[in-house]
């Protein structure tokens, strides 16, 4: 039923974020910085970094908001492509590549709306942390090239914006659009990589069947949506660095700014070169690859239709 797949979907997301968000904002760091600004080498770097200037807790900044949309968001994700399946199958035959490709390509599509305004605030909050080290490290320089260092002034901390601050701020100066900057390199990324994802999850978990009435074991869903997420997150690396470029309101010292996908790619293909567009993709694999396994466990295992099915016998 759709309930239970919305539940489902949502028990996912909860469970997948909480296991792999420290990697997801040491890939959104890795991402952001630009040559010559560079706060961290790798994501242990990155990691050992943040534990040490914002403590444990400051793995999990933007968690809040992850672990708030990412239902709605993975129950929209997985429910649409169950849906766009169904009604794409011709009574009940398999589906051929290109349909399972198209249903793939409709839930992405249906995804960004919750994505979008996700992702944008998540950016926010997970990377102010590598813009305040950067400037608390100019500012440290800058006293020690100092003739008078003895009469410096103690440099200002500033307070990091929360996710309701930065939504009122939007909302107030830009509309309902401030929410869905990016929104263009958020399909680009969403579409192909369901398009690829679905496809591949599916004929990988059939391999798994025994019997084609009969579900795959859970180990063989949970591997089948590793090695599926984790293909389709290095697909489509590109497009997620130009998103998390688009979607990032505060910059660096000497870092730079972009008006559209376009000018982005540009501007990192000639100062960056080629491989920035692989930034963080390794990251990407570690976290799109429990995070996925763990949704289809729990989304094939079905523990909504389980609670569902408890209820009428404790109201009985």
């Amino acid at each position: 039923s759709l309930p239970a797949k919305l539940i489902n979907g949502g028990i996912a997301g909860l469970i997948g974020v909480t296991c792999v968000f420290p990697i997801d904002l040491a890939k959104t760091r890795l991402q952001n910085q630009q040559n010559g600004q560079r706060m961290y080498t790798s994501m242990s770097d990155c990691l050992i970094k943040t534990i040490r200037s914002e403590g444990y807790f400051g793995m999990y900044r933007g968690a809040a908001v992850n672990l708030t949309l990412v239902t709605p968001e993975k129950a929209i994700k997985l429910a649409a492509n169950d849906f766009f399946r169904h009604h794409l199958s011709k009574d009940g035959k398999k589906l051929t590549l290109l349909r399972e490709m198209l249903a793939g390509c409709g839930a992405g599509t249906c995804q960004v709306i919750v994505t979008t305004p996700m992702e944008m605030l998540k950016i926010q909050l997970q990377d102010a942390g590598r813009i305040a080290a950067q400037k608390k490290l100019m500012a440290a320089q800058a006293q020690l090239s100092s003739s008078s260092a003895a009469g410096a002034a103690e440099p200002v901390v500033e307070a990091r914006p929360t996710a309701t601050q930065i939504t009122r701020e939007l909302l107030r100066s830009k509309g309902i659009a401030g929410l869905y900057k990016g929104l263009g390199a958020t399909l680009l990324r969403d579409v192909p990589f369901s398009i690829v994802y679905f496809p591949l999850f599916a004929n990988l978990n059939k391999l798994g069947q025994k019997d084609p009435s009969v579900k795959a074991p859970f180990y063989v869903s949970f591997l089948s949506g590793c090695v599926a997420g984790s293909t389709a997150a290095v697909a489509v690396n590109p497009c997620d660095v130009i998103k998390t470029r688009l979607q990032s309101l505060q910059r660096g010292v000497n870092e730079d700014t972009y008006s559209g996908i376009l000018d982005c790619t540009k501007k990192i293909w000639q100062k960056e070169g080629p491989t920035a567009f692989l930034k963080g993709a390794y990251c990407r694999a570690l976290v799109i690859a429990p995070l996925f396994g763990i949704a289809q466990v729990v989304y094939f295992i079905g523990i909504a239709e389980f609670l569902l099915d408890m209820l009428p016998k404790h109201r009985a």
